[in-house]
């Protein structure tokens, strides 16, 4: 009968950590943009100054929490919740430029929105997160 009793107690705290694990992870589920954003395309030509312009840009505002290679593990990440994307990840590397420039513009949590930066600088942190895939 005891057994039954931890069994169920078992399950329970499963199904709460199935349930509830986007939001133990910084109250944050799921980051997705709005389906109108998926499709926006990049209006900055793609090419070495937009990865050299995306880089500056990223350097400059970006590196405390993503780090110098983008990889998420810039000083600031560790304290943070949920941890800051990993740009050279598949995950990130699978969004769309539109999808990514409106997480830049509109952040979430911890990241600020970045709509103080051009447009044009946004587009480009995009090319240079393009940049870091790992092939």
């Amino acid at each position: 009968m005891r057994e039954g009793f931890r069994g169920r107690r078992v399950a329970a705290a499963v199904a709460a950590v199935v349930l509830l694990g986007p939001l133990a992870a910084g109250g944050q589920g799921a980051w997705e943009a709005p389906a109108s954003e998926k499709t926006r395309q990049n209006p900055v030509a793609p090419g070495a100054a937009a990865v050299t312009q995306g880089k500056q840009v990223a350097q400059l505002n970006c590196v405390a929490c993503h780090g110098t290679g983008g990889k998420g593990d810039g000083a600031a990440a560790q304290a943070l919740n949920p941890r800051p994307a990993d740009w050279t990840s598949p995950a990130v590397q699978g969004e769309s430029d539109g999808e990514l420039f409106w997480k830049i513009s509109n952040g979430r949590g911890a990241m600020p929105p970045w709509k103080h930066l051009s447009e044009p600088d946004r587009w480009s942190i995009v090319h240079y997160i393009r940049s870091l895939k790992v092939k």
